[in-house]
């Protein structure tokens, strides 16, 4: 039993023995540092070290922006610039749809055609099965049904008829609250009638005679089409746009700013769908026509 644990105390020992570094100088001998040091303080020393840089890189992975630099791990700000310009992208493509949309409508509206609600089709979702739905009414719904019904002030259909009327009444007074200029002084030979996709009125006029803005705005659309000649168009303020059809000469390009009153035109007889020198005059307020004879006196 004492020949087992004399090596185990002779190993301990060892370990807490000292020993002195002495660092000389080489020339002349002298001391210059020493360090009483033991076996068992250089391997606490070194394995405090280890722990300690071990600690260290961790910190340094985990929680600085320097991980970036180390194959394997992605850079965040790059990340969230990637989700940011993502953003971007989608929200241009929807400006870009929309205005296509606008440029399209205006388009139609100086052609005189009907309106488009969205610039892509309307496709039917046949991925989900909604004729398994199964849906079942329950006693509490059935009466509160019956309360609803049993009170007028609840008729949905009333309500509708209301938000309609009261909606017409809105684009009445916002429309005719403006002071317009009559665009050409003259005889009305056709009147409006959207039934036969006449958007507009035809005024007749003497040659050479002047077509004039009827309200302060910006003209969108100056040039010449096969079926209707020479046209402009202006855009004013709330939405409703002014066209001038079958001129013989345009006095303003796209772009321009024009009061009330400016001469934008010659009348004349330009186009097919032209018989003789007339004004075929077109009022729009929120993508639809309007009668122009109920605003302007001609």
């Amino acid at each position: 039993m004492i020949a087992e644990g004399k090596p185990k105390k002779q190993w301990l020992i060892k370990l807490k023995n000292k020993y002195r570094l002495v660092i000389m100088n080489d020339d002349t001998f002298e001391e210059k540092l020493s360090f009483r040091l033991s076996r068992l303080n250089v391997f606490v020393a070194i394995g405090a070290t280890s722990i300690f840089l071990i600690f260290a890189t961790t910190y340094i992975i985990a929680f600085t922006p320097l991980r970036e630099y180390i194959p394997g791990y992605t850079n965040m700000k790059l990340n969230k610039e990637s989700y940011t310009n993502l953003l971007k992208i989608d929200s241009l493509e929807r400006e870009v749809q929309s205005r296509e949309l606008y440029f399209r409508n205006l388009k139609m509206i100086l052609d005189g055609q009907a309106i488009i609600d969205s610039v892509a089709p309307y496709t039917k979702d046949t991925t989900k099965k909604y004729n398994t739905i199964t849906i079942k009414k329950s006693k509490e719904d059935s009466i509160l049904r019956k309360q609803i019904e049993s009170e007028d002030k609840y008729d949905l259909s009333s309500q509708d008829l209301t938000l309609e009327t009261n909606e017409q009444v809105t684009v009445n007074a916002s429309i005719s609250g403006f002071f317009y200029f009559t665009p050409l002084k003259g005889i009305v030979i056709n009147g409006f009638d959207p039934a036969n996709n006449h958007y507009g009125i035809d005024i007749a006029g003497k040659k050479n005679d002047l077509i004039k803005s009827v309200l302060n705005g910006t003209v969108i659309f100056s040039n010449w089409t096969l079926e209707t000649g020479y046209i402009i168009g202006i855009q004013h303020q709330h939405n409703l746009i002014s066209v001038y059809k079958h001129n013989s000469a345009l006095l303003k390009k796209t772009g321009d700013y024009v009061k009330a009153g400016d001469a934008i035109a010659f009348i004349g007889n330009s186009g097919e769908m032209s018989t003789g020198p007339h004004l075929h005059f077109e009022l729009w307020y929120n993508g639809s026509p309007v009668n122009p004879k109920d605003y302007i006196p001609f």
